[in-house]
């Protein structure tokens, strides 16, 4: 847990705001990290125990927000199905880095013009 000031900022916090994730996208986007091999929505809301829409409109809303791949995989007897799996961890870690870097500089603006 980080404190700044005031408030005291936790993991979950951080990753949320960085990504502006709801709790839902969150849950799933924590579930993807934690098992990195492709998944299907059906899998994740078993996982999860929330509803297969649900974890659909989160994983969309992550594969928007480029968090998230989508592959899609063709059944053999005709058909497909699209599994899902986060991006690199060092990517994600990289870009928070990058937010957070960029919230410092907005900060230091701010403080400047008082």
């Amino acid at each position: 847990m980080i404190t700044f000031a005031c408030k005291k900022i936790d993991k979950e916090d951080l990753i949320r705001c960085s990504f502006n994730l709801n709790k839902t996208e969150y849950k799933v986007f924590m579930y993807l990290l934690e098992h990195p091999r492709k998944q299907r929505v059906i899998d994740v809301a078993k996982g999860l125990h929330l509803t297969r829409t649900s974890v659909q409109k989160a994983i969309k809303e992550l594969v928007n927000k480029n968090l998230v791949i989508r592959f899609q995989k063709n059944l053999p007897r005709g058909g497909y199905l699209f599994l899902y799996q986060i991006k690199e961890r060092e990517r994600i870690k990289k870009e928070m880095k990058d937010i957070v870097a960029s919230w410092y500089k907005n900060v230091l603006h701010e403080i400047d013009s008082f």
